[in-house]
């Protein structure tokens, strides 16, 4: 009887085994296929302002509310080391702008339509690369100017022509080497012509708008996406020759990625859907000017628009 019961005993065990890793090859199986089992696990970078870090802590927020594990990588740098963490597969996806893929990444011609620009890094991006532009973000973060409403109001003052125009009336507060850039004052001369200023003087980016709040000058430099812009003292002015070109939010990201799990995309461009000029002048806002954490900005727009509970 001893010897059936040990028997018995290494019959159960030896089930006990088999079933094991039944189990075990069905995980791992799982994981390599990219299935419903354990989801990838995602490196998300940004850049080193504001407005990036909010971006790609948006991002983080709504992969993980998928099921998704993500380790940050956020305030990274620059362009130029977001763009090679990306190419060495240091990290999978961050938000990155058409005209700068264009202008400072690809080197390619400088060109004014959005769609253009686009389909222009896109392409580029995909075969030099293996890096893909998901679908774009309506906020537009370009480079543009601003004039105080009371100015606006007195010289009906809205676009860049009519600044242009009525230059010889304004104080410009210009910003460190605007003066003297091709896509500066020289470039908005040569473009729209006037542009003459009654004064131009330097002021660092951080006071710029102040000295427009506080009456001493009358236009200055501006970025199409600042906090600083939902006063409702500052008229941001439109580029009516299109002397810019467009720079278009949009999440890159490492094509390998999203071969393996397709619904990676689909959250993110989720939450570009949601994103607009204004609306990130009001999240700016939040954490320039009202000194709320990037964090917490982030998830409350989720949370309002639904991408999370």
């Amino acid at each position: 009887m001893r010897h059936r019961r040990n028997g018995l005993i290494f019959g159960i065990g030896a089930i006990v085994v088999i079933a094991v890793i039944v189990v075990l090859s069905i995980s791992l199986f799982s994981k390599g296929n990219g299935s419903s089992g354990a989801k990838e696990t995602l490196t998300i970078g940004s850049k080193n302002f504001t407005e990036s870090l909010i971006l790609g802590e948006m991002y983080s927020d709504a992969l993980e509310n998928s099921g998704y594990k993500v380790n940050r990588k956020l305030n990274l740098g620059g362009t130029l080391v977001a763009h090679e963490a990306l190419v060495k597969g240091q990290i999978d996806m961050y938000p990155e702008y058409t005209g700068t893929g264009l202008l400072d990444i690809l080197k390619h011609k400088e060109v004014t339509d959005a769609s253009a620009v686009y389909n222009d890094v896109a392409a580029a991006y995909k075969k030099k690369w293996n890096l893909v532009w998901l679908k774009p973000t309506q906020a537009n973060d370009s480079q543009g100017l601003a004039v105080t409403k009371q100015i606006s109001d007195k010289y009906n003052i809205h676009t860049f022509s009519d600044l242009a125009k009525e230059a010889p009336n304004i104080r410009f507060a210009a910003t460190p080497e605007f003066n003297d850039r091709a896509d500066g004052l020289k470039g908005l001369k040569k473009a729209y012509g006037g542009f003459n200023f009654k004064s131009n003087q330097l002021f660092d980016y951080g006071i710029k708008y102040n000295v427009l709040l506080q009456g001493k000058e009358d236009a200055t430099v501006a970025f199409t996406t600042d906090g600083q812009l939902t006063d409702k003292n500052l008229v941001l002015l439109k580029d009516d020759k299109h002397f810019y070109p467009p720079y278009y939010v949009c999440p890159v990201i490492r094509e390998s990625v999203i071969k393996k799990d397709p619904k990676i995309a689909q959250v993110l461009n989720e939450v570009s859907s949601k994103l607009n000029s204004k609306v990130m002048q009001e999240l700016n806002a939040k954490v320039d000017l009202q000194k709320q954490s990037y964090q917490k900005v982030a998830k409350d727009f989720l949370v309002q628009q639904g991408i999370i509970k």
